[in-house]
Formats: C-alpha cells, sequence, structure tokens
C-alpha cells in the first residue's frame, strides 16, 4: 500500500501513515515490528518509529522493545477515532517559520489567518473524532470479510 499525495493534505503528513499504521496493526492481529509497518505504508522504518512513538505515548499501541519487539493495538479498533490519532501525531515540535516584517498589517493579517486556520483545525478535529478505525476499515473492499 503507497501513502502517496492522493490531494488531500490536511494536518500533519504524519496522519495518513499514522492511520495506516494503525489499520496494518488491526488486521494482523498481533504484534509488528516498525520495519514490517514501514514496508506496508510505504515509508522508512526511522520515521515509523517516531509516528508510533507519539501513538504509543497516546495510548494507541503498546510497544514492546528487544529482538522479538514492536507495536501492538493497546485500545480496539472501535475505541480509536481519527481525531485521537490526529491529536497524537499533530504534538511536537512546531517548525520554525521565516520571520518576515510586514509591519502592523502584516501582523494583524497574521493574527487572523491563525485564528481562521486554529478554527478549521478544531472543526476538522471534531470531524475526524466522529469516526473510528473499525469505521474506516468497513468502508475498505479490502479489509471486508
Amino acid at each position: 500500500m503507497s501513502s502517496v499525495n492522493r490531494g488531500v493534505n490536511i494536518g500533519p503528513p504524519r496522519f495518513k501513515i499514522a492511520v495506516h499504521a494503525i489499520v496494518w496493526l488491526a488486521n494482523s492481529g498481533g504484534m509488528l515490528s516498525s520495519a514490517m509497518i514501514a514496508e506496508q505504508v510505504d515509508s522508512h522504518a526511522t520515521f515509523m518509529r517516531r509516528v508510533m512513538q507519539s501513538l504509543s505515548s497516546a495510548g494507541i499501541v503498546e510497544s514492546k522493545g528487544g529482538r522479538e519487539g514492536g507495536y501492538i493495538l493497546k485500545k480496539a479498533i472501535d475505541l480509536i477515532t481519527l481525531g485521537e490519532i490526529y491529536t497524537a501525531v499533530n504534538k511536537g515540535p512546531i517548525e520554525q517559520e521565516m520571520a518576515v516584517d510586514c509591519g502592523e498589517a502584516g501582523e494583524q493579517l497574521d493574527l487572523e489567518i491563525e485564528r481562521i486556520l486554529f478554527e478549521a483545525e478544531r472543526q476538522a478535529l471534531d470531524y475526524l473524532k466522529q469516526f473510528t478505525i473499525e469505521d474506516v476499515m468497513n468502508r475498505i473492499d479490502f479489509f471486508k470479510d
């Protein structure tokens, strides 16, 4: 499965990859290593470990260290919402944007854009909370029995 850009990009790029990872964990019914998950979602294992760490910190997955270690779901798929995943992977350092001095008008514009984007993200998060991983999997023919 490829996580290639298909035209809709809301939130961090890690969001789609995290959803894919959780779906693959759910489908496996057991533990998967970061390398196995990365292969399934067409990502690098190091990046996948960072994503999985965010999901582990949020209590969505559990990690087991060691040679036979990996990740396993900590919650049932009907309890994991897309909103929860979004929140888990959206935490972390915010990349610094280049500061541009546009004067008072620019500062007011930036403030208003931030207000609009904050509200858009809040509404998107409320919407995402309506869907569980089970809902998503039930919509995909590949995962139907």
